[in-house]
């Protein structure tokens, strides 16, 4: 006996949300794993190097231009270099650097300012930090590319 023709159709969704599930799983793991990787190397680097109060935010600042100048040669390296296992990009650039970088720090370091009285020292930090963060990862892939160029000749 056959199941009636209206539940073929939920039957199909139900096989098709369990291969989504399947194939996309490593994905989830991978940036899960990459996350807290870059996200623990972040909180090292804000241990090491502690913001005062009211000052400017330097550790977060620096962090963010690395993350997105490594974001920038990587990006070149696995577009116009390697190709990369499918798990290198969700681990490395949507993990790694993406648990690194931390514009939601950068939100409140910049929040914390506003709310302590340090207008003087938000507003350049708010402004400066995606400026530069931008800066960073043209800069970076535009240095890549001439190294690969300059390599290939």
């Amino acid at each position: 006996m056959t199941a009636p023709k209206t539940r073929r159709p939920a039957a199909r969704a139900a096989i098709r949300r369990r291969h989504a599930w399947r194939t996309q799983a490593p994905v989830v793991a991978v940036v899960a794993l990459g996350g807290a990787t870059g996200a623990s190397a972040r909180y090292a680097a804000s241990l090491c190097w502690p913001t005062p109060p009211g000052g400017f935010p330097w550790t977060i600042f620096w962090v963010n231009i690395a993350g997105c100048a490594v974001i920038g040669v990587f990006m070149v390296v696995i577009t116009d270099v390697w190709a990369a296992h499918r798990l290198v990009r969700p681990f490395f650039g949507t993990g790694v650097l993406g648990g690194f970088t931390t514009f939601s720090a950068y939100a409140v370091d910049g929040r914390t300012l506003l709310a302590g009285g340090d207008p003087r020292t938000a507003l350049p930090y708010l402004a400066a930090t995606p400026l530069a963060a931008l800066a960073a990862v043209w800069l970076a892939a535009w240095a890549a590319r001439r190294v690969l160029k300059w390599r290939q000749s």
